[in-house]
């Protein structure tokens, strides 16, 4: 199979700070690769012309478009402008700047919200746009649709060697364990991780906690970013998850005894639960000759050893007592 990206090729990396950036830089950086960043403060991607500009003398052979706004329902339920705007402004900004730049290769990473809420299981990538969203999250949805347009017309209209992962649920070290901004398993972890430092009885997190979701480790992720990247050049996109799935509430499970939670959880069903069960069809994927490495419960073990060692789960739970403004944790992902 032809490599269309070897090492030691230049890769851009929008994003490089976040959960999936960080560990797609991680995994470039082990293969060889030179890689490029631009902290935020030194580049607004929502902003076209310094981009063009950044991208023009910079030259890379290659972007990775892992930059975007991301959150739990909170987040999208507070600020759904943010999230279809900031969006929007980033894709469109990349894709066309990279494409006026000359990079031959760029992927562009979307999420399975994009797929209809309730599309027969598992998902495959030609359920897209066959039904409604999820409400809760349609602004973002409709912004990785567009982006999965954006990079579909460049190649039909250019032939630039574009493509499209949509991967699954992610988790693990760097990601975001604000309650109110979060996903559902860093939210987990820090639900029981305080009711444990202040010896709660028990722990009360959203909805009917039957929904189903499947969860990949964002190094798992990377690893499928490079085998794209290396070998794959198609017009649809491709889905990237582990191919199983459980429920919340045995995800809630888990986490607890991982972290060494041994109270009450109550789930509380007044709260919404979002789409009953989201798992993706990943045989294109596996065609490729990929499978996933990290079980679930080695990953979720690690992402809470890096959580504290950067030691951001005492400063966020600095004082005596667990303080009331704290929220139930989120659970639909």
């Amino acid at each position: 199979m032809q490599d269309l990206l070897p090492a030691p090729a230049r890769v851009y990396v929008a994003g490089h700070r976040g959960l999936v950036g960080s560990a797609v830089v991680r995994r470039l950086t082990a293969d060889g690769y030179e890689v490029l960043a631009r902290p935020r403060s030194g580049l607004d991607l929502r902003d076209a012309t310094a981009t063009a500009a950044f991208l023009r003398d910079s030259r890379p052979d290659a972007v990775v478009l892992a930059a975007a706004k991301v959150g739990g329902i909170m987040a999208n339920s507070t600020y759904p402008v943010q999230f279809i705007e900031d969006n929007l402004r980033i894709q469109l900004s990349v894709i066309s700047a990279a494409h006026a730049s000359g990079v031959r290769r760029l992927l562009f990473l979307g999420s399975s919200c994009i797929y209809p809420k309730l599309t027969p299981q598992p998902i495959r990538e030609e359920a897209l746009l066959t039904g409604p969203l999820e409400p809760t999250n349609e602004p973002y949805a409709l912004a990785k649709i567009a982006g999965i347009a954006q990079v579909r017309s460049y190649r039909r209209q250019y032939g630039a060697s574009y493509i499209c992962a949509m991967p699954t649920n992610l988790y693990g070290p760097g990601d975001n364990f604000d309650l109110e901004s979060s996903h559902v398993l860093p939210a987990l972890i820090r639900r029981f991780h305080e009711a444990t430092r202040f010896r709660l009885d028990e722990v009360v997190l959203w909805g009917s906690g039957t929904p189903r979701r499947e969860f990949l480790h964002v190094d798992d992720l990377a690893d499928a970013c490079v085998t794209l990247l290396r070998r794959y050049d198609g017009d649809a996109p491709v889905n990237v998850g582990c191919g199983e799935d459980l429920t919340i509430r045995e995800l809630a499970g888990i986490v607890a005894e991982v972290v060494g939670y041994d109270g009450r959880i109550v789930f509380d069903t007044t709260k919404p639960d979002g789409t009953p069960r989201k798992l993706l069809d990943v045989s294109r994927m596996t065609a490729l000759g990929w499978k996933p490495r990290i079980a679930l419960r080695e990953g979720i073990a690690s992402t809470y050893a890096s959580w504290l060692s950067t030691g951001e789960s005492e400063s966020e739970s600095d004082s005596e007592s667990l303080p009331e403004s704290v929220p139930e944790a989120t659970v639909r992902a």
